[in-house]
């Protein structure tokens, strides 16, 4: 459906990616896990180094947006490249890029002159690169499996956030007992150089887009905000979750240092405490995949402010009570991944496939420009009320944030049936 012409056809639901698509598509989809799992042990490694050296919620704050703050500010271009040039193309070269990274950084720690602002850039690059691959990867789904698999993948594609979180966090916390840093992080080389090879071996479909003489970077881009601006629903629900991620996002940046300090733990107690809310995202994952959810935006708004309420429940538990924060964060994974996959779903259904890369990379930028925001703020705010405080105030207001979301009548009606008169009420709204 197209939200600026509600009455012409879905380009999804004519496509048909043609014989051999589960072959294609489960080849590309388990490298690109292999190497997701790879970059998120590195993430776990590197997080935890500088908590274990500065024991600062300054230091994480400026880690995280190091890891953000470039992919916001780059994913408007990187959306306008995945919808212009070829997908495949922009993919290897990201994660070729993302591995020579952390050969770099393999090399300062095996000489013994890393410093933290090396970490930085190095997480900086990496950002950036993530900038032009999740626009790619996001529309490539679209084009690899028929319209009516998109909510599986979806689901699917959850399943696999939660499988690299559990993978991650133990395989990080056993890479950083038994190697030196600068070996743990040659990991992500490999996975890397894995999820490049099933995309040299088969070609990513990608629509043909007519572009009118003199169409630009800017104009491209116009486009894609004018997709989403100009359809209420649309844009309520970027505005909102931007406002849930501004308010939710510092918690899960400082963790390490909560588990730090207030319950008196280490790396293995930050692993099992990630590794096992991984465990709860692929239950949601699962269960989504299964059930696909009749009305996502419910769905959407109704697990995002029980995942978000959660995370302040776990800074609530008591110093002595760490099982207790390990059960609320894992009902935060599966609530999470539960509200994700179909608004992931719902993205893929309502936005044209040739403008997905713009419209998605603009989330991408509203998301990750709410992040450092969100970081700048809670940095000085968990000196001051400590990182509890963070966790509290932040679960609650994001929470809220959500729940807000009912008020908005053209958000909701985004659950309506697609049709003309449906769309016409969605951009009135």
């Amino acid at each position: 459906m197209d939200p600026l012409n509600p009455a012409a056809p879905d380009p999804q639901a004519a496509y048909d990616p043609g014989p051999g698509w589960q072959l294609r598509f489960w080849s590309i989809f388990g490298g690109q896990a292999l190497s997701l799992i790879g970059s998120a042990i590195t993430q776990f490694v590197l997080l935890w180094w500088i908590t274990d050296t500065t024991g600062s919620a300054a230091a994480l704050g400026v880690a995280g947006v190091a890891a953000l703050l470039p992919q916001a500010l780059l994913s408007p271009l990187g959306g306008i490249l995945a919808d212009r040039y070829s997908r495949r193309a922009i993919m290897i070269t990201a994660d070729v890029i993302s591995a020579a990274c952390m050969l770099v950084l393999i090399s300062l720690f095996a000489s013994g002159g890393v410093q933290l602002w090396h970490v930085y850039t190095m997480m900086a690059v990496r950002s950036a690169m993530q900038a032009f691959q999740t626009p790619a990867a996001g529309a490539s789904t679209a084009m690899l499996v028929p319209a009516s698999f998109l909510p599986r993948a979806a689901g699917l594609n959850q399943t696999l956030q939660g499988v690299m979180t559990v993978a991650a966090a133990p395989l990080g916390a056993l890479a950083i007992s038994v190697l030196p840093l600068g070996a743990a992080l040659g990991i992500d080389v490999v996975t890397a150089l894995l999820g490049v090879a099933p995309l040299l071996r088969y070609a990513v479909p990608q629509p043909r887009v007519i572009r009118l003489p003199g169409a630009g970077v800017l104009s491209d881009f116009r486009a894609g905000v004018n997709v989403v601006w100009r359809d209420a629903g649309l844009r309520r629900l970027y505005l909102l979750l931007g406002a849930v991620v501004l308010a939710v996002m510092p918690t899960f940046t400082l963790t390490p240092l909560l588990v730090k300090t207030h319950f008196g733990g280490g790396a293995g107690q930050v692993a099992l405490m990630e590794g096992l809310s991984g465990v709860g995202m692929i239950a949601g994952g699962v269960l989504v995949a299964a059930l696909n959810p009749r009305r996502p935006v419910v769905t959407i708004l109704v697990s995002f402010a029980a995942s978000c309420l959660t995370v302040a429940l776990t800074a609530l538990a008591p110093g002595d009570a760490f099982w207790l924060a390990v059960v609320w964060w894992v009902v935060s994974g599966v609530t999470f991944s539960f509200g994700n996959a179909p608004m992931t779903a719902l993205l893929q259904r309502v936005i044209p496939n040739e403008l997905q890369g713009r419209a998605l990379s603009l989330l991408n930028m509203v998301m990750g420009l709410a992040g450092p925001v969100g970081l700048a703020l809670a940095a000085p705010l968990g000196e001051w009320i400590g990182v509890r405080g963070v966790f509290v105030v932040g679960g609650v207001l994001s929470g809220a944030a959500a729940l807000a979301g009912f008020l908005s009548p053209a958000l909701r009606r985004l659950d309506a049936p697609v049709g003309p008169a449906s769309g016409e009420a969605s951009r009135a709204g």
